[in-house]
């Protein structure tokens, strides 16, 4: 019998299971399904879920997807996975701590499919889409320009690209194209472009005012 996913309590009560998913308010969240095993080429799922979907999200194992799922946003191999995925725990924890809630540890294979916030899960997507077909000593540069963007700027780039090129099958094409090329091939420079502040006021009008 497989037992549930690891259960917290916010500051102020709430409970949180996964990286900041609330499961008892939340109406939208993903999952993060690692395979089992050590290979480098097996795959790393990433699902989108609402609405019915939610019920029992990280509590017990996710039947597998077909890799045309709508509901499938990436599939990355698991050793581009190991490079992205502590910084990305490590930037979201930080900013759950803030807001009062739990912090989760990266497990390289967790025993169970992590649910993750929302807002949280949309950047994962971003990150993931822009080095899935890059090469892996890419993956460094694609984090420092992803790090150096605001959260709004990264969820107005999930509303972009899932609109068109959602789906973990629609690679190098459309917005999936261009988040390679704006993170991964675009070299890093300290110190150039907008700051963020005047990135979150050119982005007002994406109308998304969430506090992760």
């Amino acid at each position: 019998m497989t037992s549930k996913t690891s259960t917290r309590n916010s500051a102020d009560g709430r409970k949180v299971v996964g990286l900041g998913f609330l499961p008892d308010e939340a109406r939208h969240g993903f999952l993060v399904d690692v395979p089992k095993g050590t290979g480098p080429d097996a795959m790393v799922c990433i699902s989108e879920h609402r609405g019915a979907d939610l019920d029992g999200l990280g509590e017990r194992h996710s039947s597998p997807l077909n890799p045309a799922s709508p509901a499938l946003r990436v599939l990355i191999d698991r050793s581009r996975w190991l490079v992205l995925a502590p910084a990305f725990w490590e930037d979201a924890n930080r900013r759950l701590r803030a807001n009062g809630l739990p912090v989760a540890k990266f497990v390289k294979n967790p025993a169970k499919p992590v649910p993750l916030h929302a807002s949280l899960g949309k950047e994962l997507c971003v990150l993931c889409w822009a080095v899935e077909d890059a090469p892996p000593t890419d993956i460094p540069n694609a984090l420092r320009n992803w790090e150096a963007l605001a959260p709004e700027e990264r969820w107005w780039l999930f509303t972009m690209t899932v609109a068109t090129t959602g789906q973990a099958l629609q690679k190098s094409i459309g917005w999936r194209k261009a988040l390679r090329a704006a993170l991964a091939d675009n070299p890093f420079i300290k110190g150039e472009g907008l700051s963020p502040r005047a990135r979150r006021e050119l982005l007002g009008h994406s109308q998304l005012a969430l506090n992760l």
